[in-house]
């Protein structure tokens, strides 16, 4: 007996939730899902509570949201095919990396299995997306992530970018403007508390990143023979 199909709705709550987990420290808060999910926080926990009965979370009000092993495969599924979805538009259909998040959003509910496959294989087997983030393998392995917010590192710093938040169109496309992309490196200038920016130079260019900005680029350390890369505009 195949099993009952999982609802949209189990999806979107589950791998936000999974989204939230994914760096070092993060937890998941019931304002920031319906912020992300476009409903009221009441909306959330109604639906966090049905989540929690159906054995999806792990769930008591005002305390912390932790997913089931059921929930965690559901939400891995979901994060794999948006990645791939996602690398693959932008390699093989030239869309840029502002414009694959929501485009990403709508197809990884309805890409069959085979297609996904064959998309993953067709890629060669990515194992990051456009935006640098990590794609889980078919069996919900996830490559380890060791990046940083730009926002952390101190004044002098040269570090790579290694991963970029797609939550913002408008923050992925200043900083393509700014030749700002996964792979680029750059060195941290300055820090100013009261401008709430960060002060960085990409090439030997001055760019200033306000904060929300600088949170949504996480970076490592330059290693030698490693590529930096070029403003293509079909990033």
């Amino acid at each position: 007996m195949n099993p009952a199909p999982v609802s949209r709705m189990v999806e979107d709550y589950v791998t936000l939730i999974w989204k939230a987990r994914e760096l070092p420290g993060e937890q998941p808060a019931t304002t920031d899902l319906a912020a992300q999910l476009g409903v009221t926080p009441s909306t959330v926990s109604a639906n966090l509570k049905r989540l929690a009965r159906d054995g999806y979370i792990s769930y008591e009000p005002y305390g912390s949201i932790d997913l089931t092993d059921a929930g965690r495969t559901i939400a891995l599924d979901i994060v794999r095919r948006h990645r791939i979805v996602e690398t693959y538009l932008v390699e093989r259909l030239g869309l840029s990396w502002d414009q694959v998040h929501e485009e990403a959003h709508q197809l990884e509910h309805a890409v069959s299995d085979l297609v996904i496959d064959r998309m993953d294989a067709a890629l060669g087997h990515p194992t990051h997306d456009p935006h640098g983030d990590p794609i889980p393998d078919a069996e919900g392995r996830v490559p380890t992530d060791r990046s940083q917010a730009l926002s952390d590192v101190a004044t002098g710093a040269q570090v790579r970018v290694l991963r970029v938040s797609d939550r913002s169109p408008d923050i992925l496309r200043y900083l393509s403007e700014h030749g700002i992309w996964v792979g680029t490196r750059l060195t941290v200038t300055g820090v100013n508390p009261a401008a709430a920016a960060v002060q960085i130079s990409v090439g030997g260019v001055a760019v200033e990143l306000g904060l929300p900005a600088a949170d949504a680029v996480r970076v490592g350390p330059v290693r030698e023979g490693a590529e930096t890369a070029t403003a293509d505009a079909s990033m």
